[in-house]
């Protein structure tokens, strides 16, 4: 009987530093490995597109007269499935992070990266690029075909138009936003469920709250909320009630600033 003998592999002697790139990697591998962000990522490439075509038909059905030609906005008509592709991205960024306290995971990580902030930026960093990196090829399918069905009632509009690229791109820069939005609620509240109800009590609860509130204060408060002073970027003729374009942007990147600069703290101090 021939003996098998083991032949000990050396020990790695050279220290390991923890670095954010190599963070990044590996949260890169989480992300690109987990279905729900394959599942999250179609759902909003298929809102985008197919929302945005199936409202254009409608409105060539139903094309504007009189005064209403004046507001009507062929890009936002177009880019109308961003609103309902919010809902995958934003649940993409609660599951990012959710998903590891639920299985247990965050404690391997944050074995592996004892500060654990880093571990955050880096999936906040990744969640935004890879959000933004899909649906701005979707915004700029929707545009396109949509004002080509537009064009059938002579309703639309060229992208070289001022504030049109601005529109479609800020799109897609909309749709990362929530994506961290839900990413910072996750972090905070460590749960599917209760961070994806938050999401949606943040994007659309404290819009329907503010309508019940009298007088000119509803359009006063609302447009300061996520969702109104986000979708200011989306548009090329925004509402007169809200804010401007890019205003509206940083507010809702503020948003997503403080609920990541909160949750952060929570999980530099708390436990696993």
């Amino acid at each position: 009987m021939t003996a098998i003998t083991h032949t000990a592999l050396p020990a790695y002697r050279q220290a390991q530093r923890v670095t954010q790139v190599r963070v990044m990697r590996a949260e890169w591998t989480k992300l690109r490995t987990q279905p729900s962000a394959y599942w999250a990522l179609l759902a909003a490439v298929i809102l985008v597109v197919g929302f945005g075509l199936g409202y254009s038909l409608l409105r060539v059905a139903r094309p504007p007269h009189g005064a209403a030609i004046a507001s009507f906005d062929p890009a936002a008509i177009s880019l109308s499935g961003v609103q309902l592709a919010q809902i995958a991205v934003g649940v993409l960024g609660v599951l990012l992070v959710t998903s590891e306290y639920a299985t247990g995971l965050v404690r391997t990580t944050f074995a592996a990266v004892p500060r654990r902030l880093p571990t955050l930026w880096g999936k906040a960093v990744l969640l935004a690029g890879t959000i933004t990196a899909v649906s701005l090829p979707a915004a700029f399918a929707a545009f396109a075909g949509g004002q080509s069905i537009l064009a059938r009632q002579h309703l639309s509009v060229p992208l070289g138009e001022p504030g049109v690229t601005r529109a479609v791109a800020g799109s897609a820069l909309y749709l990362a936003a929530v994506g961290l939005l839900g990413l910072g609620l996750g972090a905070l509240i460590r749960n599917a469920a209760g961070g994806i109800a938050a999401l949606f009590g943040l994007l659309y609860g404290l819009p329907l709250a503010a309508g019940f509130l009298p007088g000119s204060m509803a359009a006063d408060v609302s447009k300061y909320l996520p969702s109104d002073a986000g979708q200011a970027v989306t548009t090329v003729r925004p509402d007169p009630t809200m804010l401007q374009p890019w205003t509206g942007f940083a507010v809702l990147c503020a948003y997503a600033a403080v609920l990541l600069a909160i949750s952060a703290m929570r999980m530099r101090r708390g436990d696993a």
